[in-house]
């Protein structure tokens, strides 16, 4: 899932927390154990009800080669 955002008038692409780590060619589990997590907080982080640390963000963003500017962390208002 993906949506974008306007960032300095342009339009930028948001990645999804499983898109993110499907691109860097993980499972959860393994995803978990590269954070030092549980399982259950991968399906929390991709669900929106907890989220990722900055510098968990960074991780993901180093291991998925995505740009941290287009990680989008799941609302959970929503």
């Amino acid at each position: 899932m993906s949506s974008e955002i306007k960032k300095g008038g342009k339009q930028m692409p948001q990645i999804c927390l499983e898109a993110v780590r499907v691109n860097a060619r993980c499972n959860q589990k393994e995803w978990a154990e590269k954070f030092g997590v549980s399982n259950n907080t991968v399906i929390n982080w991709e669900k929106g009800n907890t989220e990722p640390t900055l510098s968990q963000l960074r991780k993901m963003s180093e291991l998925s080669g995505i740009p941290i500017d287009f990680i989008c962390v799941p609302d959970k208002s929503n």
